[in-house]
């Protein structure tokens, strides 16, 4: 297990797996570490997650998003609108608990992928619709893909830190 700072400064954008199988332990770990993000308020957290691994359907949403098709594993973020508390600001409790997957999978040893969906519905629509939702509530945020990093890809540091982006009091 690395630490923390590593984590955060070594996850990468992997976008190419060996086929190896992620193990069911360490998907339990990701979306353990999903549900763990910050919410907008205790208990009304709109996620919920779809594992995928059949070939079959990784290859049908990869007709949507290309970077599905050759992933081990995609999990679909669903928010519940039903369930969130701030009904029109559910985006960014689902990208907390992205973000949380993809530093539990770089401090796993895995890769990880953030596919955006949101905002465009027909994008949405069409994931819904492979995945079996059939209710208005329930909306398609993005996918993560996760596997072994391909042959010559890995998490690593890349410096992006930029001072002149950064204010103090006011623009």
């Amino acid at each position: 297990m690395a630490d923390f700072e590593e984590v955060v400064n070594t996850r990468r954008s992997i976008r190419e797996y060996d086929s190896k199988e992620v193990e069911d332990e360490k998907i339990e770990k990701i979306l353990k570490a999903a549900m763990q993000a910050p919410g907008s308020r205790l208990k009304a957290e709109p996620w919920e997650f779809i594992v995928i691994k059949n070939r079959k359907t990784l290859k049908e949403i990869g007709e949507i998003k290309p970077r599905v098709r050759d992933a081990p594993v995609a999990i679909v973020l669903v928010a519940n609108i039903e369930r969130a508390f701030y009904k029109t600001m559910w985006q960014q409790d689902m990208s907390a608990a992205a973000e949380n997957m993809l530093l539990e999978a770089c401090n796993l040893g895995l890769g990880g992928l953030w596919n955006g969906v949101t905002p465009e519905e027909e994008r949405m629509d069409k994931i819904a619709k492979l995945v079996g939702i059939d209710d208005e509530n329930l909306k398609v945020f993005c996918l993560i893909t996760l596997g072994y990093p391909k042959e010559g890809l890995k998490n690593e540091f890349m410096d992006k830190f930029d001072e002149s982006r950064i204010h103090y009091e006011k623009y």
